[in-house]
């Protein structure tokens, strides 16, 4: 049996809601085989993180060899990314292995309220990893952290999606979960811009869906879809997650990437 691999590069999340567990959640659901690389290991659970570690740079880059070198994955995509050191090892690795279908997700505060990248880190994350990427998918407040100005209104989101591109990556997707109205994510691919629709759940349980959002358009790169195609594949994927979100424990509870399987 042959399957398609994308790779995870990111942090661990203990309460199994973000993070790695997420991405692999998603890259199962979807028909994709997930390898994984660790860039930190935090202590959180639906209530926040009351800490993290990072993991040796050069454990980091190993991971990623050894999952390249053997598996060959299709696509790959990052999430928590904390220092600018450990964005240079990553950036290095995507280099080295020629990497082209990645998927940036610019993670910097968990939903809890605890950052995941630390200021100094926001150059590196802008000048040296998004250059490399297919597609970026930040909500609104990492869309501004990186454009360094505020966003509201729908031609500020179309136009902060026509900067991003202008830092170098092939697509953005400024997503509008924290945006008022609908949860509509708005899309620029360096020639057209379009809306991706979507409907506001009223729920608090959306602790990973950001992971779960970016992994889906990971998956869909990994099996051949185009992005177009792999963002509408992920907008009906997370929206599914959302209304079948988990409420489980006493904070955020997570989507549910398993929806399809176990409702």
């Amino acid at each position: 049996m042959t399957i398609p691999v994308a790779l995870t590069i990111a942090g661990s999340d203990s309460g199994g809601g973000a993070g790695i567990q997420a991405d692999l959640k998603t890259f199962a659901a979807l028909g994709v085989h997930g390898a994984s690389a660790i860039t930190a290991v935090t202590a959180q659970n639906t209530r926040g993180v009351s800490g993290y570690v990072e993991l040796p740079l050069d454990i980091v880059a190993a991971q990623i060899d050894q999952v390249v070198d053997d598996l060959a994955p299709a696509a790959a995509k990052t999430g928590m990314l904390s220092s600018p050191e450990i964005i240079e090892v990553v950036v290095a690795a995507i280099r080295r292995h020629g990497i082209t279908d990645l998927v940036v997700d610019p993670v910097m505060v968990a939903k809890g309220g605890a950052r995941l990248l630390r200021d100094e880190a926001v150059d590196a994350l802008r000048t040296r990893l998004l250059p490399l990427a297919a597609v970026i998918t930040p909500n609104l407040p990492e869309a501004e952290v990186l454009l360094d100005r505020t966003i509201v209104s729908r031609d500020e989101r179309e136009r902060a999606a026509r900067d991003l591109v202008a830092l170098g990556c092939r697509a953005a997707v400024v997503k509008g979960g924290h945006a008022e109205g609908g949860a509509d994510d708005v899309v620029f691919d360096g020639e057209r811009v379009w809306w991706l629709n979507g409907e506001r759940v009223p729920t608090g349980d959306t602790h990973g869906s950001g992971c779960a959002f970016s992994a889906a358009v990971a998956a869909g790169l990994a099996r051949g879809l185009d992005v177009h195609d792999a963002l509408g594949e992920a907008k009906a994927f997370i929206a599914g997650a959302i209304r079948h979100a988990l409420a489980i424990g006493h904070g955020h509870g997570p989507v549910n990437p398993m929806w399809r399987v176990v409702p």
